[in-house]
């Protein structure tokens, strides 16, 4: 037993879990990668002592949820079976973000094993109670073991095992700590007693006790459709309560997670209701501007607030860079404005008004950009720590060492897992951060069979995908391109010439919107393009559905095929 405990503490401090240890003969060596972003969008000069960029974190950081312990501001966003799940950063002024980590960091918080990419863990709320100085993240496992919350008192030392909630049937729940310390929590679900028509949803009120961790009555609805029931409002989710000036102020997410999102508020002088309407509802949305507008944003809501302590409130939201008309490959980004409180309702954003990419906001920590996690950036891992930087992710739970960071290189062990399986196959990745970006690498790997590969994914999800890379064609050690849109084609086969067989090969990957391109070298200097202009639109999730976006890693695998 104290074998076991001691390996598996040396496995989770290199970030990822070992249960069974694979033959390591076929490995790929990954010397760098770099990612750069050049977005037009971000091409704008700004005074960084007051202004910042919207988003605040660009790509795949979607359902934002924020949280302020003294002058320290901490947030978090969904990450369905990404692992470690439930990324979570730290601020002192709301606009530099750096990330301190995952929420659920261990196999024992987090299992999503054979889940769809979309599935798993959807919309975390994050929860400071200043009258026991805890931390709660509350969440939904989709498909798992339904909603859960974990807690710390310290976000940077790590979180509890979950605790389950089974009396909370719904998605989206969030925790509301009142002036007297009583808890309670929120949810999306089925109206009580059934839905009177395809898409209504209410939002639940839980009693919890933060003694016991226990919810200790039955819920009450109260709020069952949305802010005009009349309309037949669909998708009221992503409850969150506050309380200011003796009044509770509801706020929700409302008309899905598309074109027609929004941000609604609701109020009572009591927790438990009844909730009226802002008359001046939605407090944000997108969905009534031009399409033809410069510098878009779309499907903006699921907001949450948080208070300065100089008595401020800010809102952060989910938001959409879109290429096209609602194409987008890098997901939904997090952004951050400003709240305005008239005659005692709080607004977001006027209506007819357009998302500012540029923003205002003073007394701003001298910029850095350390993070890399809006405007364009540089991103570069020479990979000359022991530890993975924390931007990079497995597609699901590890059960299995395959990784290792080894003298300034990372190793890939090759299994029998192919990325279009429900799988955790030998892959770690990153976000595509923007529509404009390159990504390379340097790589050695020698396949043995057409089974053996090694390269480049760019991955939506199993149907929707790109693999670039190095295995054997027809007895030929090769270059492949492979884009899958549920059909997978072969676009290009590239027979290395008998010079650069046992040469490490530079890999790199490029897009602009819809279209991407694939480039080799033998230097790093002089590079080949195999393709370029390719269809990139099966990284959309438009084509692709789901809610995450596009992300590139490197991939490994000794269960590859053309077919």
């Amino acid at each position: 037993m104290r074998q076991v405990l001691i390996t598996l503490i040396v496995i989770i401090s290199m970030g990822f879990s070992s249960i069974g240890q694979p033959d390591h003969s076929n490995t790929a060596r990954f010397e760098y990668f770099r990612y750069s972003g050049n977005d037009q969008l971000f091409k704008k000069d700004i005074d960084h002592a007051r202004q910042y960029f919207n988003p605040i974190l660009a790509g795949f950081y979607p359902d934002p949820s924020i949280c302020r312990k003294n002058d320290t501001y901490y947030l978090v966003t969904s990450s369905f079976t990404m692992y470690p799940g439930v990324p979570i950063f730290k601020s002192q002024d709301l606009v530099n973000w750096t990330q301190i980590g995952h929420v659920l960091d261990r196999p024992s918080q987090l299992s999503v094993d054979g889940l769809q990419i979309s599935q798993g863990i959807f919309a975390p709320a994050i929860e400071y109670n200043p009258h026991n100085e805890t931390f709660y993240m509350i969440t939904t496992s989709a498909y798992g073991i339904g909603n859960f919350y974990v807690k710390t008192q310290d976000p940077e030392k790590g979180w509890s095992d979950p605790i389950r909630l089974p009396q909370v049937r719904g998605i989206d729940p969030s925790i509301f700590i009142d002036d007297d310390g009583k808890g309670y929590i929120l949810e999306c679900a089925e109206p009580l007693g059934g839905a009177d028509y395809q898409g209504q949803r209410g939002i639940h009120l839980h009693p919890f006790d933060v003694a016991s961790d226990k919810i200790t009555g039955d819920p009450k609805e109260i709020v069952r459709g949305g802010w005009k029931p009349e309309t037949k409002p669909i998708w009221l989710e992503a409850p969150h309560i506050f309380k200011v000036n003796g009044y509770y102020y509801l706020i929700c997410a409302e008309g899905g997670t598309g074109l027609n999102h929004s941000e609604v508020v609701f109020r009572s002088q009591d927790v438990w209701g009844p909730y009226i309407p802002y008359s001046e509802n939605p407090i944000l949305t997108q969905r009534d501007l031009p399409e033809d507008r410069p510098d878009k944003i779309t499907t903006a809501g699921h907001a949450d607030f948080v208070q300065t302590p100089t008595g401020e409130w800010w809102a952060v939201f989910l938001g959409v860079r879109p290429y096209a008309f609602d194409m987008t490959n890098t997901g939904r980004d997090t952004y951050l404005l400003p709240v305005e409180w008239k005659d005692g309702w709080p607004d977001i954003l006027p209506k007819g008004t357009q998302i500012p990419i540029v923003a205002d906001k003073s007394n701003l920590v001298p910029y850095q950009n350390a993070s890399s996690v809006t405007g364009n950036f540089e991103f570069v891992d020479d990979f000359d720590s022991d530890r993975l930087d924390l931007s990079w992710m497995f597609i699901r739970t590890p059960r299995e060492e395959f990784s290792k960071i080894h003298e300034g290189v990372l190793e890939l062990v090759a299994r029998p897992v192919n990325i279009e399986e429900r799988k955790n196959p030998s892959t770690i990745v990153r976000r595509q951060q923007h529509t404009t970006f390159a990504a390379e690498t340097k790589m050695e790997f020698k396949p043995e069979s057409a089974t053996d590969f090694a390269g480049f994914t760019v991955f939506q999800n199993e149907d929707f995908h790109f693999v670039f890379g190095k295995t054997v064609v027809n007895g030929k050690v090769s270059l492949v391109i492979n884009r899958i849109e549920k059909e997978k084609v072969n676009l290009i086969t590239r027979e290395l010439k008998k010079k650069e067989l046992n040469r490490p090969l530079y890999l790199r990957v490029m897009g602009d919107g819809p279209d991407y391109g694939f480039q080799y070298s033998l230097n790093g200097k002089k590079w080949i393009t195999l393709i370029k202009d390719t269809d990139g639109t099966n990284l959309s999730t438009r084509k692709a559905g789901g809610f995450i976006g596009a992300l590139i890693g490197f991939y490994v695998t000794s269960s590859f095929s053309m077919d």
